[in-house]
C-alpha cells in the first residue's frame, strides 16, 4: 500500500531489541510519533527519567506500577495511562507485561541509542 498515506507493520517483522534483560523492545516512527512494543518480566525497572514527550502507555497483559514526585499508580491488563512531557517517572513491573507506549513526538534518544536511562543503576 506504498504511496496510500498507510504503512502496514508486523510487529513480529521488526527487530526486538534487549533494553536490559528484563526489557525488550520493538518500535517503528511515523513523522510525528513513535509507537512500541515492550515485553517486560517481573522484576524489572524502567529507572526514574523524563522526556519531552508525551506518553500513553496500554496494558495488553500484566500489571505496572508508575511512580511519579505526586505519587503511584497501578495499571493492569486492559488499561492504559498518559503522561505528560516532562513528567518524572519510573516503572515498576510487577508481573510479566506486554504494553503498547505511544510517544510524540519521535523518540529521537531512541534512535540515535542515547536513552542511558533504562541502564542507570
Amino acid at each position: 500500500m506504498r504511496g496510500t498515506g498507510i504503512t502496514h507493520t508486523r510487529w513480529a517483522d521488526v527487530a526486538s531489541e534487549a533494553v536490559t534483560d528484563k526489557i525488550q523492545r520493538r518500535y517503528v516512527n511515523t513523522d510525528r510519533l513513535t509507537i512500541a512494543q515492550f515485553e517486560l518480566s517481573c522484576g524489572g525497572v524502567v529507572p526514574r527519567h523524563s522526556h519531552e514527550h508525551e506518553q500513553v502507555t496500554t496494558v495488553l497483559s500484566g500489571a505496572l506500577k508508575f511512580v511519579t514526585p505526586d505519587g503511584e499508580v497501578v495499571v493492569r491488563e486492559g488499561e492504559s495511562v498518559a503522561i505528560a512531557p516532562r513528567v518524572e517517572h519510573r516503572v515498576d513491573v510487577l508481573e510479566d507485561a506486554v504494553v503498547i507506549d505511544v510517544f510524540s513526538p519521535v523518540r529521537q534518544d531512541w534512535v540515535m541509542k542515547t536513552d542511558d536511562y533504562f541502564r542507570k543503576k
